[in-house]
This record gives structure tokens, sequence and C-alpha cells, in this order.
């Protein structure tokens, strides 16, 4: 082999069982589509090909996982599998106290009531549709301090995910800190397209706020992929392993809330963790009215032990490093086709840009929502929108307009080959190729919260 020639990357498992796909033709998925309404989350999953819609719970369990599930302790109380989570919780990440919930927006609910007032503001590296709905709920109001290149699909800044001190600075300044009850972490940024936050600018944070007594809450839904990056890209840490990146993020935040669907691979699950006694009192109290009992929080004993097993395997490096390659792989054929994405390629799916995609359609038009739904048409492949419909409207009714109009092909864990990354490129281009012919969408139904889970939509005329 000639010197300095890449090597291809490669899985670190192999198959033992396959799940057949349904095949379907374009008057099939027109009919589908139509019934839908245009929405992509409103689809049967039968009549999908290609399921990019979420690594939400979508990822593919191990033979380890699937075999702790069978020794699963369903007692309504003490269950041993809550003993086993609570222990890798806290020494993979180092929080102290544990409360498990049935997915990552019941943390998000039990967190913000347990920590917000009405009248607070909590500043965060870009908004997530639930985190954000949760805040808003309880009283509170979200005010992004990310730096303005997260906002600009086209830079390729290798930390977007990163917090501007003088915009967090102004915040405290204009609001106080007392009004402030934290500031709002994300590894990595979701709504950005999955970019990371530098070890440097965390450090930079966190004596920011400790110095005017504001704690920093962890939204540690993907902190693996972020801590690749890191790896990666910041020298002092090229020779560490995620593990340990992982334990020093978690280090200089205060708490967290995890969607365990993500990252640590399992189909339902989630967790909120505190170092405060006096918070984890609070939300202790708090799960069992909307979760279930504190030791297993709405999960079933076999989801626990899927989940300590998952939380074990999501830092192993060979794991996330072919993770992020098929995600790299995608984005790269993408390029090559001149497709307008977010750069740096993020940790868990490609966003196309769907502004420069459909530069003709107005975003009240939903190019986004129209796109999502033109490759579903094409192929039978499922993505979804994260752009206007998503960001909703403000507390006067008006639209959130966000910078980036964004269609996420999230790709979920070993769950596809390569050639299915293939067959996902040629699709979007297929799309790209008439894209001037592409009409855009009307919205005939919102619902009152999340719309984009829900909402209907007709092709404009």
């Amino acid at each position: 082999m000639a010197k300095n020639v890449k090597r291809s990357w490669a899985e670190p498992y192999k198959m033992k069982m396959v799940e057949l796909l349904k095949m379907t033709n374009r008057p099939q998925r027109l009919k589908a589509i139509k019934e839908a309404g245009y929405n992509t989350f409103l689809l049967r999953s039968e009549d999908v090909y290609i399921d990019l819609l979420t690594d939400s719970g979508t990822s593919a369990m191990s033979d380890r996982q699937w075999a702790g599930m069978m020794m699963g302790d369903e007692a309504y109380a003490g269950s041993r599998n809550f003993y086993h989570l609570e222990k890798v919780i806290q020494n993979s990440y180092g929080y102290k106290y544990v409360i498990p919930t049935h997915q990552g927006r019941g943390a998000e609910n039990i967190l913000s009531k347990a920590i917000i007032k009405n009248g607070d503001i909590v500043p965060g590296n870009m908004y997530f549709t639930t985190t954000r709905l949760h805040q808003e709920l309880a009283g509170a109001k979200f005010v992004d301090v990310i730096i303005d290149e997260a906002h600009d699909p086209t830079n390729e800044h290798p930390f977007k995910g990163n917090v501007d001190l003088g915009k967090l600075d102004q915040v405290v300044k204009q609001y106080g800190a007392k009004r402030i009850p934290y500031v709002c972490i994300a590894t990595s940024v979701n709504m950005a397209g999955g970019q990371p936050i530098s070890m440097q600018n965390l450090k930079e944070v966190r004596a920011y706020t400790a110095k005017r007594g504001i704690r920093i809450i962890h939204d540690m839904t993907r902190v693996a992929e972020n801590a690749f990056f890191i790896q990666q890209r910041e020298k002092e840490f090229n020779k560490k392993s995620v593990r340990e990146i992982v334990k020093e993020i978690c280090s200089y935040t205060d708490g967290a809330t995890m969607s365990a669907k993500k990252d640590a691979l399992v189909n339902i699950g989630g967790f909120m963790a505190t170092n405060e006694w006096s918070v984890f009192e609070e939300a202790r109290n708090l799960v069992v009215i909307y979760e279930g009992l504190h030791t297993y929080g709405g999960l079933a004993g076999r989801d626990m032990e899927a989940m300590a097993i998952g939380i074990e395997e999501s830092l192993s490096d060979d794991h996330i490093s072919a993770r992020i390659g098929q995600v790299e792989y995608l984005g790269h054929k993408m390029m090559d086709f001149g497709i307008p994405i977010v750069r740096p390629i993020g940790g868990h799916g490609i966003f196309v840009d769907a502004k420069a995609f459909l530069p003709h359609l107005k975003q009240d038009q939903f190019p986004a929502q129209t796109l999502a739904a033109e490759v579903y048409l094409d192929s039978g492949v499922r993505t979804m929108e994260r752009g206007v419909v998503s960001a909703g409207r403000k507390s006067d009714g008006k639209n959130y307009y966000p910078k980036l109009e964004l269609v996420r092909f999230t790709i979920p864990r070993r769950v596809y080959t390569q050639a299915h990354m293939d067959v996902i490129a040629e699709s979007i281009y297929s799309v790209y190729l008439k894209r001037n012919k592409i009409k855009g969408l009307k919205m005939v139904y919102e619902p009152k919260y999340l719309r984009f889970f829900q909402a209907r939509f007709e092709q404009l005329k």
C-alpha cells in the first residue's frame, strides 16, 4: 500500500440478525406522504425504506444489551438494575445523584420544575425544542448565547457549539445572576447540525459561572460524540480516550439531563443527574408524580440494565470512531454531489441547508419541510425538518424565523451499511437535479405545542 493513503473505516461489529424492509414505488410513496400531510413524522414506518428521521431510540442494541434485558429485575422498588445503572453513571460521568426517567424530556420536565422560578432566564448554546418548551412552561425565558458562527452553515469553525462569553455576560448584566438558575450547555448542539463545544470554552464558561454562583446544567444526550471531536480537534486531548474526555466534560457541570436513546444505545430511557442534594431531593419528589418511583422512573428493570451496558459501550473509542466515520462518509458523498450541507460535518447526521437548496422558496413556504417530503418521494428515505416549523412560535404568537433552515439526515447507530449511505446520497442528488421545479407547502393544521411532530401541510399550487 502506498504511503500516506488514508485507510477506510469499518464497523467494529458483525451482524447476527437482519430486519427485512418493505420496498415501495413512487405512486405508493406519493399516497403515503399525502395521507401524512407532507409531514414525515406522520408516515407509517412500514412505508419507509431507510429511516433517518432520528437517532433517538433507533440504534441497534448489542448482544450484551439483549442479554442484559433477560436479567431485568422488575421489582417495583429497589430494582438491582437501578443500582447497576446508578453506579455506571457515577463512574462514567461523575455525577453524585441519579434519577431515571422514561426519556430525556422526562428529565427536562423534572429539572425545570425543580429549579426554575417564574420570570427566570436560561441562557444556552442554542435552543432545543423540548428543552426550551419545558423551560418556558416552568416560567423561564430561553436566551441563545451561542457563537455567531453556529448560525452560518458554511462557516468551518471546529467548535460551533461554543458559548459566546460576551453574550453570556450581557445576559447576566441585564437580568442579574439571581434570575439565572443555570446555563444550559448541550454536547453536541443538535439544532446547529450536531456541532461540538470545545473543552477550552467549557472551562471558560465554568470559570465565569463559578464566580457568579450560577449552575451549569449539561444536556449530555450526545456527549460521547462531542468528546470524539475534542479528541480530534484539541491537541492536548489527542492522546486521551473518549471515556476520559467525557468524564472531564461532566466535571465542569453541576448536573445533567440525558436522553439515553442516543449515545447510550437504547430504545427507551433517560435520566437526570445532579451533584446537589437539595436539587436531588426536590427532583426525587417530583419524579414520583410524573414518571414513577425514584428507583425506576417510568422504566422497566430490563431497560435500565440495557442502558447501563449501553453507556459503557458508547464510551469505546472504536465504537465512536466508526459511528462518526459513517456520518462523515455520507457527508463527503453529498459534498461531492454539490449538495449544500452544514459544515463542518457534525456528529449524529448530515444537515442539508434547505435555504441554499431551494432558494426560490420563502421561509414561510417551509423549504426544509418541503425538501424532506421530496426526498421521501424520491427514494423512501425518511428525514426530518429542522427550521421554521421546529422553531415554533413566540409568546406573542409570531413565528420564530431561525437563520438555519435545515433537513436532518440522522443516522441511527449500528443500523445501516455503507451501501445505504450511497443510496441516500444518490437520492438527495436526484432531488437536487430537479430542485427548481419544487413547490413549497402551506400549513393546514398546527397543534399547540411542538408543532413539527403533528402539523399537516398541503402543496402550494
